[in-house]
């Protein structure tokens, strides 16, 4: 059968004056400006969110929505899942046909309401909002791929009072049901069992509406998973490149009747124009877009916390949209999803897309409070214990010599932590920035376990190891370069100091390593401590693989408590382990 050519000929591009089409991707319309032209068409709604971390209550932040007479910046708070699901309801509300997506990363990264129960409060709630499908995410790995397994499937952990006070199906645990898994499709297109080359979950799926208009949805997680989650949860496992499996199920599709046709996908970009603008979109999300094949309509994205709304042009020269709803259930993307009732396909001239802000002016949606509530309650105590008390906030944010606050002291955290020393004093410590999720703001003064959690929520183990002189120099040479060419990724220190140049040619940014203030020894031995994702060369730090005599120790979060009550009041460190040079 020969499939049929699409967009052929080219339908002129309408586009309203002063805006520009994005060729390639720097610059972009946005998805509004595009005029509709009357035909035999059918209206298809598609709510998109990415990235809910498991935030069921509000998040902090907001979305910037333009600056004030100072020039600041105007934020208005946004997030929190029941209010997040009475907007579904509102944007729902008129449209015989619409359906409710997500672009990966649901679960993960959670905080302690939603991680302490293996974020089943998490899909329990989407599954109340009515989210039909969603794309893995790198976070969905989190916790290994049979984890993940469950989480669609359903079942219970048994582990009893809460494994690394974690707890699964509380519900059963007190004469209810036991956990029911996902009641929406996960799609793991490009994650293949390395044996069998078969994906891990469904590879699409097709959703079927009025006058027997069907959608088809494929869903794929960034290739780079591998170097970003821990190694044992993804072992056995290969993450195919995300474009050649997204066209390869397009083609598929098609050969099924399938002419609507949505990618999710779990990488994105960035751009510096406003939630719903399109300025400067950003890798790699453009580059994918650019080898998407012209089957595919509509990219709904993730991964990158972004909000865009860009039109940009496929790889036949025909108009698609790519967007991002920022994260944590802040923005939802309305997409009105245009398709011509004779053929089955999409009229892209008339389809557009929104960003909305979730406001929290409406009213809560009782069904997703009520299961807040439900946990809250379970969590009990754990939340509102008090682990010890800052003088100060204490930030992730980074200087321009790379160093933060919240990276020394954890890094600290993990060099003093007691579990991982039955080998030798540890006499350095390291964290990654992507392992610090939030900050630590002065409030009362005292840190709550539920605070701490929010800084560490992924309850890895702190590993020791053994690395000689100049092994440590390549793990701090590796930061560079890191995930791309020209970009940095610095790591927090704890028991060692040294300076760094970017000038410098790769290999030789980083001079005047010292080790408790005596010149490292490119031959001799130390002992390093960190999490195990980083220590078994997570982030692209593949010289810590080269470590010898690992000693896997207590939790991450454990031997953060522990240095909060070991240091209160702890004071915001003097930021002086790292000196950057010309």
């Amino acid at each position: 059968m020969t499939r049929r050519a699409r967009y052929l000929p080219l339908r002129p591009l309408a586009v309203a004056a002063g805006a520009a089409l994005c060729l390639g991707g720097a610059l972009a319309a946005p998805a509004s400006a595009v005029s509709i032209k009357t035909q035999p068409l059918q209206h298809v709604q598609l709510l998109a969110i990415n990235d809910l971390h498991g935030n069921l209550q509000p998040p902090s932040g907001g979305i910037t929505t333009g600056t004030d007479a100072n020039g600041k910046p105007v934020v208005t708070p946004a997030g929190g899942f029941a209010y997040l699901s009475t907007h579904l309801q509102q944007l729902r509300a008129g449209h015989k046909d619409t359906l409710t997506v997500a672009s990966g990363d649901d679960i993960g990264a959670s905080p302690l309401l939603s991680a302490a129960f293996h974020d089943e409060p998490t899909i329990e709630a989407m599954n109340a909002a009515g989210v039909a499908v969603s794309a893995v995410g790198n976070h969905e790995f989190d916790e290994g791929v049979n984890e993940l397994l469950r989480i669609q499937k359903g079942g219970c952990i048994r582990d009893g009072a809460g494994a690394d006070n974690q707890n699964s199906c509380p519900d059963w645990d007190n004469g209810g049901k036991k956990f029911r898994g996902a009641q929406f499709d996960y799609l793991a297109a490009n994650v293949v069992y390395t044996k069998t080359g078969q994906p891990i979950l469904a590879a699409t799926a097709v959703k079927r509406f009025s006058q027997h208009l069907r959608v088809g949805f494929i869903g794929v997680v960034t290739k780079t998973t591998p170097s970003i989650v821990t190694a044992s949860g993804v072992q056995g496992l290969d993450f195919l490149d995300e474009a050649q499996v997204i066209n390869t199920y397009a083609a598929k599709l098609q050969a099924q009747g399938v002419q609507a046709i949505v990618a999710l996908i779990h990488e994105g970009g960035a751009q510096t124009g406003p939630y719903n603008g399109c300025q400067g979109l950003s890798e790699p999300i453009v580059s994918i877009n650019a080898a998407v094949s012209p089957a595919v309509d509509l990219l709904l994205t993730g991964h990158s916390h972004a909000a865009y709304n860009c039109r940009l042009t496929d790889p036949a020269g025909n108009p698609r949209l790519v967007t991002q709803a920022a994260n944590y259930g802040k923005l939802i993307t309305d997409v009105d999803l245009v398709i011509d009732r004779k053929t089955g396909d999409v009229d892209r001239q008339a389809t557009t897309a929104n960003n909305v802000i979730v406001t929290r002016d409406v009213a809560p949606d009782p069904k997703i409070t009520s299961i807040i509530d439900k946990y809250t309650t379970y969590l009990g105590p754990l939340a509102g214990r008090v682990l010890g008390t800052i003088g100060s906030d204490l930030t992730r944010t980074q200087g321009a010599n790379g160093e933060s606050q919240l990276g020394d002291i954890l890094a600290d955290a993990a060099r003093e932590d007691a579990s991982v020393a039955g080998r030798g004093p540890v006499q350095i410590g390291f964290i990654n920035p992507g392992g610090i999720r939030d900050d630590l703001l002065l409030g009362d003064g005292q840190v709550t376990y539920g605070e701490a959690f929010s800084v560490q929520p992924f309850s890895n183990y702190v590993v020791s190891k053994t690395l000689t002189g100049d092994q440590v120099k390549t793990v701090l040479e590796q930061q560079f370069d890191n995930p791309l060419g020209g970009q940095t990724r610095f790591l927090g220190v704890s028991g060692l100091t040294y300076s760094w140049s970017a000038s410098a040619p790769a290999g030789a940014h980083v001079s005047d390593i010292r080790v408790g203030g005596v010149p490292i020894d490119p031959a001799g031995t130390y002992r390093v401590a960190g999490n195990n994702f980083l220590l078994e060369g997570g982030d692209n730090f593949k010289a810590f693989k080269l470590g010898t005599d690992p000693l896997y120790g207590g939790i991450d979060i454990d031997a953060f408590a522990a240095y909060l009550s070991a240091h209160s009041p702890v004071a915001a460190p003097a930021l002086d382990r790292v000196t950057r040079l010309p």
